[in-house]
């Protein structure tokens, strides 16, 4: 018993030893990071790439460095171009270039360090800056062309600042969000004061708009309805005239009508005369030619 002890012992302790040396071997870098290695504090420029690696034991280590998205999330203070205080929370989504990770880990530190020491005070000053060009009301109806300022101020800052180490693009800016402008509550009530001023001049100019219009289009009425009376009545007029016209030359033309137009025209009782006491016979046929003649 005591001679199996001696051989399984010790044959368990090199197992063991195997087995650590082994794990030392290998190492495993994950999904969106890279590796850098140390050997014995140095660090190879190289990053190594995700998945499984073989090291040296003792002598190298691993450290994760994370390239994938992140945000940083800042609030400044600044002054406004009218003297406006004026709080502004940025948000910038940036990543590490993982080619340039193992130097940017040498001479900047992890991400956490990257972005305690370069991005929050790069946020900082070029908020400022960009904020005091402009004006507080600027800065609401500008936004758009507030947040590309302060974008492209973040990215010349953060590579200046990266070019005197030698490490220019190893930090990548994707995107910067302004997600709030705070201002002082005077501010807030004069702008809450010209929006509702604005408001009712607009209401009002609409409202006088509405009323010409209004106007115009019954003055427009009006006059079509007199042009559409004016044209009937010359219309009846002509057709009148133009039937006087026609009547008059069929009268001329046809003397039997003339005779029927008195016959028409004859109530059927004879006129009297009561000066000889004796009712003359009336030639009809003279009597309409006389009228016809006048």
């Amino acid at each position: 018993m005591n001679s199996a002890m001696k051989v399984l012992v010790p044959l368990g302790l090199i197992l063991l030893g195997a087995l650590v040396v082994l794990s030392g071997m290998a190492v495993v870098v994950e999904a969106g990071h890279v590796g850098v290695l140390r050997t014995l504090g140095a660090v190879r420029a190289e990053p190594l790439k995700e998945g499984f690696h073989l090291k040296r034991p003792f002598l190298d280590q691993v450290e994760q460095v994370d390239i994938r998205l992140v945000a940083s999330h800042a609030q400044a203070t600044a002054a406004s171009r009218d003297l406006q205080t004026v709080t502004t929370q940025v948000t910038t989504q940036y990543s590490m270039n993982g080619e340039l990770a193992p130097l940017t880990y040498q001479r900047v530190g992890n991400l956490g360090k990257v972005s305690a020491a370069l991005v929050e005070p790069a946020i900082q000053e070029c908020v400022k800056a960009v904020t005091a060009k402009f004006t507080a009301e600027e800065l609401v109806t500008k936004r758009e062309l507030v947040k590309q300022q302060i974008q492209q101020a973040l990215v010349s800052y953060i590579n200046t600042t990266l070019r005197e180490k030698g490490l220019e693009n190893s930090l990548i800016v994707a995107n910067v969000a302004i997600t709030d402008f705070n201002f002082s509550p005077e501010f807030n009530r004069a702008i809450e004061s010209k929006v509702q001023a604005e408001q009712q001049a607009l209401q009002a100019k609409n409202e006088k708009l509405k009323r010409t219009t209004q106007a115009e289009a019954a003055a427009s009425e009006r006059t079509l309805s007199a042009d559409a009376e004016a044209y009937s009545t010359e219309v009846q007029s002509k057709a009148r005239a133009d039937a006087i016209k026609r009547e008059s030359e069929a009268l001329k033309q046809s003397p039997e009508l003339i005779r029927l137009r008195a016959v028409e025209k004859w109530d059927g009782v004879l006129p009297r005369i009561t000066s000889g006491g004796v009712v003359p016979f009336l030639n009809l046929d003279a009597e309409a030619e006389q009228k016809a003649g006048r």
